[in-house]
């Protein structure tokens, strides 16, 4: 007499028993994914509050100084906050001005035209300074989302290749003997791929953040340049 099918048992997958049933070669594959995720879930939160952060000293620092009626008589404290990324700009900026005057009056050079191409090249350099800040972190999570899969095929290839193995010596094989050790395979995929697909997202989402944020930093740094021009003359 036929059994209904809503008499029959469903299937349950328990990852503990699988992860107990992969190879020692599975367990670490796994094990290192595992940690792997929980550094990328710090390093991308991480990020995330840096850069808001420094957004906002950013564009608090940046409305200071619009306040301001001259950019290159402001006192010394306006120079010390190098941990803000405009800031940083401006210290070196102003510093590299003054710096051109004196040397340039010491040598009866054009003091003007001097200062402000050494005010430009310190913008420049303070700048990509600034971009490798903005940057910092991101290539250790491009290496996890390119890796990660890779490590979960490399231990669903191993699993597979041990199931059969194993499978090959035995008398009879039928798919309840070759099921285990191939679900077992397949953990280390899924490990990867939950590593992974949070990665490349969050990597897209802070990397996009960090290009807008550039754009700004160059916007402020040629604004400056500009005001320092014109109060220069």
């Amino acid at each position: 007499m036929p059994v209904s099918s809503a008499l029959l048992p469903l299937a349950t997958t328990n990852l503990v028993d699988v992860f107990i049933r992969c190879d020692p070669v599975g367990q670490v594959i796994t094990v290192g994914l595992a940690i792997f995720s929980v550094i990328a879930w710090a390093v991308m939160l991480g990020k995330y509050n840096e850069l808001q952060q420094m957004r906002r000293l950013n564009h608090a620092f940046e409305q200071h100084l619009r306040d301001q009626r001259s950019v290159l008589d402001l006192p010394e404290s306006m120079r010390n906050k190098r941990h803000i990324p405009y800031g940083d700009l401006y210290a070196d900026a102003i510093d590299s001005y003054w710096r051109a005057a004196s040397i340039g009056q010491e040598k009866g050079m054009d003091a003007s035209r001097f200062r402000l191409e050494h005010t430009e090249n310190a913008l420049q350099r303070a700048l990509a300074r600034q971009v490798l800040r903005y940057e910092s972190n991101f290539i250790f999570l491009a290496t996890i989302v390119s890796g990660a899969p890779f490590l979960g095929l490399l231990g669903t290839l191993w699993g597979v290749m041990e199931a059969f193995s194993a499978v090959s010596v035995q008398q009879t094989a039928s798919i309840q003997t070759l099921a285990p050790g191939v679900s077992a395979a397949l953990l280390t995929a899924i490990a990867g791929l939950v590593v992974a697909i949070p990665s490349v997202f969050g990597y897209n989402f802070l990397l996009g953040k960090s290009k807008t944020m550039i754009t700004e930093t160059e916007n402020y740094a040629s604004s400056l340049a500009d005001r320092v021009e014109l109060e220069s003359k």
